[in-house]
């Protein structure tokens, strides 16, 4: 096993508990399964969010999906002039048997204009 880094993001449609809840809900479980992955695997998890959205912790809907016993931080991303908004981006970081080249990072919603490289 060798560890390796995640990245995901996901645009919400407004700054409610219940849109950055409905988010991270979507993003954490979909980043878990493309990748073979269960929480299990996972030794911490940044979450941040876009300045806009203040209506609850991203890591508190985490730890309603089973993350309870995973470090979480959450963070607010840089203010950037004219960004994305609206959205929550993760940094997992997991034990895995698999090559960094076969990480499958995970960008959902309107986020995958961030890394079309990436998208799904």
């Amino acid at each position: 096993m060798s560890t390796r880094a995640i990245r995901g993001a996901i645009q919400v449609d407004a700054n409610s508990a219940e849109a950055i809840a409905s988010g991270v809900m979507e993003l954490l479980p979909a980043m878990l399964k493309a990748n073979a992955l269960t929480t299990l695997h996972v030794i911490s998890v940044i979450l941040t969010a876009t300045p806009d959205l203040t209506a609850d912790f991203p890591a508190a809907a985490a730890r309603e999906i089973g993350f309870g016993a995973v470090p979480l931080l959450c963070a607010s991303e840089i203010d950037v002039p004219g960004a994305l908004p609206r959205v929550i981006r993760v940094m997992l970081h997991c034990e895995s048997d698999r090559l960094a080249s076969e990480i499958t990072h995970v960008y959902l919603r309107g986020a995958t204009a961030l890394r079309k490289d990436l998208a799904q």
